[in-house]
């Protein structure tokens, strides 16, 4: 459950580690400062009030003399930071305690109930930031003005200042080294999406810690490793293809020779069907060796597709939406073209190619109207020579490299070829591309 609330950010996470103890200890700090040292300091000074209204109440009882009442007020005005008036002749009106709006004046009141002996009332006078308190007297009402400073410390504001204060300073702090510390992580994740992509990323340099720096490096090592396995497998199959054309080439001047045998139209045959195999697995070994991507617009490249399928007989339908630029390898796209056209003229009487912008995504459908593919076989035909036992292996059905190359140019891109049941009861296959 905790999972379901927790950032996916790795920078919001590490924040939380860094803030969350911090704050955390600086609350508990603040609650045992409230429930001790401001619990303390407020009683007293509840306290203080109360045994000095308590001592100017007991002097004005002593003295009888109006001139001598009016010097003890005056006096303890002057001294207490109290504001005294006697109001003679009034009764102070008995009734229940104020019901206190804080734990803080809650504590007020109950303090300076306990330490006043006589009946009196209190307000809590806000907008003019002091205390009423009345306390019968005999023959008046004594009315005492306190400051919020004689009963309120004001150590709560300071220490509620010094937590916010120094929490936002860590969190600064703490953004501050925590992006530097994620921004080698985001580039190598950039740079490793990019390469997935076939992108060049000759420009990533390892930085940061120690454990990012090393995955940087790995990242490195296995592009490198990657790109010599595929220019050795390329270079490989050069040879292979230059070693068997020779004898291939001889085989056919010789069979061109022997015309008048029954049998050597058969070998001719063979050796075309050899010929074409070898002409494929070299198609799908070379993939997007050596093109880098560059802007393309796929509008005109599929138009150019569509055209060179009619001039070959095929009955194809093109329909495309808005703008279809990105950053792609056109050469290998339009050989993915080429195939999945080929297949559809080759197993069908009409298809269609339509193109749309899907977010950030080139989506490139081929529909047509053919026997199809079994959706069981769906994923097995993308394997390298897998031909089906339908009508779709025909003696011209190729050796079995086409879609296996049409979904490897398109993941050297970083994008995916997908196979589906298309609007006429044929084949629909489905390019999607990073835009």
């Amino acid at each position: 459950m905790l999972k379901l609330f927790l950032p996916k950010s790795l920078f919001v996470r590490a924040i939380i580690i860094v803030v969350a103890p911090v704050v955390l200890l600086q609350l508990v700090a603040a609650g045992v400062f409230y429930d001790r040292h401001l619990d303390t300091v407020t009683r007293r000074l509840a306290r203080s009030v109360a045994a000095d209204i308590g001592f100017v109440a007991a002097a004005l009882t002593r003295e009888k003399d109006d001139l001598a009442r009016l010097h003890i007020l005056q006096s303890a005005n002057l001294r207490l930071n109290l504001a005294f008036s006697l109001i003679p002749g009034e009764k102070l009106k008995a009734g229940p305690l104020p019901r206190p709006y804080s734990p803080l004046e809650n504590l007020l009141i109950r303090t300076i109930d306990e330490g006043m002996e006589l009946a009196f009332n209190i307000e809590n006078r806000t907008t003019e930031k002091h205390y009423l308190i009345k306390v019968a007297f005999e023959g008046g009402v004594l009315q005492v003005l306190v400051p919020r400073n004689r009963l309120a410390s004001g150590t709560l504001l300071v220490l509620i200042l010094w937590i916010v204060g120094s929490s936002l300073l860590l969190l600064a702090i703490a953004i501050m080294f925590l992006r530097n510390q994620v921004r080698p992580i985001l580039r190598l994740a950039d740079a490793a999406d990019r390469f997935g992509q076939g992108q060049d990323v000759a420009d990533f340099r390892p930085s940061g810690a120690v454990e990012v720096r090393r995955a940087g490096d790995a990242f490195l090592r296995m592009r490198d490793r990657l790109d010599r396995h595929i220019r050795q497998r390329t270079e490989m199959l050069a040879g292979v293809s230059h070693d068997l054309r020779t004898p291939l080439t001889r085989l056919k001047l010789e069979l061109a020779m022997l015309r008048d045998i029954p049998a050597a139209a058969e070998m001719q045959g063979d050796v075309d069907e050899m010929e074409d195999m070898i002409e494929g697995y070299l198609a799908f070994a070379r993939g997007a060796v050596g093109e880098q991507t560059v802007e393309t617009d796929v509008n005109a490249l599929l138009d150019e597709a569509v055209g060179d399928a009619r001039r070959h007989g095929g009955a194809v339908e093109f329909t495309a939406s808005g703008d279809l630029r990105g950053l792609l390898r056109p050469m290998s796209l339009r050989r993915c073209l080429d195939n999945l056209l080929g297949n559809a003229q080759r197993y069908a009487k009409h298809c269609s190619l339509a193109a749309r912008r899907d977010g950030d995504t080139i989506e490139i459908i081929v529909d047509d109207d053919g026997p199809g593919v079994p959706e069981a076989e769906r994923e097995a035909v993308f394997r390298p020579f897998y031909r089906l036992e339908n009508s779709r292996n025909q003696g011209t059905g190729g050796v079995g490299l086409g879609l296996a190359i049409a979904r490897d140019t398109v993941r050297n891109q970083g994008g995916d070829v997908m196979l589906d049941t298309a609007p006429q009861g044929g084949l629909r296959a489905i390019i999607r591309l990073p835009a």
